[in-house]
């Protein structure tokens, strides 16, 4: 029975909250082997002195199984 195990990060685009997951998935799956889904637990804006949205950013979870003979740690 394969283990998973979850890890967090943050992306941010300064195009889209789309654009932060795509860049945020693409990160995860060129480090870690096995990613097999991707939580969105918050989403928000990062705002310039002006008041205008300056970037749009995701705080995700990251879901991928562990190897064989990998231990969680």
């Amino acid at each position: 029975m394969p283990v998973a195990r979850v890890t967090e990060l943050s992306a941010t685009s300064e195009q889209s909250f789309e654009d932060a997951i795509n860049h945020g998935v693409k990160r995860a799956t060129s480090t870690l082997r096995g990613v097999e889904s991707a939580w969105i637990k918050d989403m928000n804006v990062m705002v310039d002195e002006s008041g205008n949205i300056s970037a749009y950013k995701v705080n995700m979870a990251i879901t991928f199984v562990l190897e064989e003979g990998e231990q969680p740690g």
